[in-house]
């Protein structure tokens, strides 16, 4: 179908690195689910990164209030940041394929990308998830005449920590796929 006029048509490249034409609409309909898509990963990746290293700060710190808050701040930017980012990365890639009319198993790497988001997610609700709750249950109890944490919840830590970077692994190999189309 041929646009109403020449300015409505961009050639662009999508998953095949073949040319097409598509009206102006579509490709902003485009843009705007990848830069959702985008914002989702740097959301989501940011997050898992940095909450990491902060709370291995704070437990390494060994102050049981310093702890206390850190593990508060995880589990308030794990909803509003992890799972904000996991929604948009979906809505963003799935709308991208929808107006892209790219098939979202066509490419190996798209498959492979979503096998490794899937197995990331599962680790993170079937592991990480009832570490963390065990964890807010425990620092529930730390109060700021305490001179040491016991050593239940830094095995707790030392698990969410251990899983927290195997969670994070198939996340990095999803973004690589994703850039690198391979």
């Amino acid at each position: 179908m041929a646009p109403a006029n020449a300015s409505e048509t961009v050639w662009f490249h999508c998953v095949t690195d073949a040319p097409f034409t598509f009206p102006l609409r579509v490709l902003l309909s485009y843009a705007v689910f990848k830069f959702v898509h985008v914002l989702g990963v740097v959301l989501l990746i940011g997050n898992v990164t940095v909450t990491a290293v902060w709370k291995v700060f704070a437990d390494r710190n060994g102050q049981p209030v310093v702890i206390a808050f850190a593990q508060r701040m995880v589990t308030i930017t794990d909803w509003f940041l992890t799972v904000v980012g996991v929604l948009l990365i979906i809505v963003g890639g799935y709308g991208m394929a929808a107006v892209g009319a790219i098939p979202v198993f066509g490419a190996r790497w798209l498959s492979m990308s979503q096998l490794l988001f899937v197995v990331a997610g599962v680790i993170w609700l079937g592991i990480l998830v009832p570490i963390q709750a065990a964890q807010t249950r425990a620092v529930r109890a730390f109060t700021p005449d305490m001179d040491t944490v016991p050593e239940s919840y830094r095995a707790l830590s030392r698990r969410w920590i251990f899983w927290g970077v195997v969670a994070t692994c198939p996340l990095v190999m999803a973004m690589y796929l994703m850039t690198a189309k391979i």
